[in-house]
């Protein structure tokens, strides 16, 4: 948390007893969250945002990936709400959760993209029997492209082209 931009947050796991026992046992797990420093701890699910849920939840995987048996990890949009430093950051986490598992992550955000190993592009596309979705890997130029795409929109520009290459070049 502390790395990504919830500087003095805190988070911890609370064991509520419950009346009567259950097929889950005797107590009930919440997870209580605190953004910043100074803020009391509060029940995640009431407390926080959508960027600070989607960091919250990669915190908590990055942190359990090291005792987890799985092999692949899905993130669909984890960098929800957030930019800049902080979508460098989760970029990097990903990246290093890949030197050990197989993961797959949606992004919006150059800054996650560039950090991946390879790159695909989903695509909906309407036709007469409905919708269907294309998916392409990028590599070479559109891989930059796609990058450029990201960072300056629908025009790719000399300058959004050489930012996404260098990006991709880290």
């Amino acid at each position: 948390m502390q790395e990504l931009a919830m500087q003095g947050g805190r988070f911890e796991v609370a064991l509520q007893p419950i009346a009567e026992p259950a097929s889950f046992g005797l107590e009930q797990v919440e997870f209580l969250a605190a953004g910043h420093a100074g803020v009391e701890l509060r029940p995640l699910a009431k407390v926080a945002s959508g960027g600070e849920l989607s960091r919250v939840s990669l915190a908590i995987q990055v942190i359990t990936s090291k005792v987890s048996g799985a092999r692949s990890m899905i993130f669909d949009e984890v960098d929800a709400g957030i930019g800049g430093r902080v979508a460098e950051i989760v970029g990097r986490l990903l990246q290093a959760l890949g030197g050990s598992k197989q993961v797959l992550c949606v992004t919006h955000l150059p800054q996650v993209a560039a950090r991946a190993e390879r790159q695909y592009s989903v695509a909906k596309r309407e036709s007469s029997g409905g919708v269907t979705s294309e998916v392409r890997i990028l590599q070479g130029d559109s891989r930059v492209d796609e990058i450029a795409r990201m960072l300056g929109g629908a025009e790719i520009t000399p300058v959004t082209r050489r930012h996404a290459e260098e990006m991709l070049g880290k």
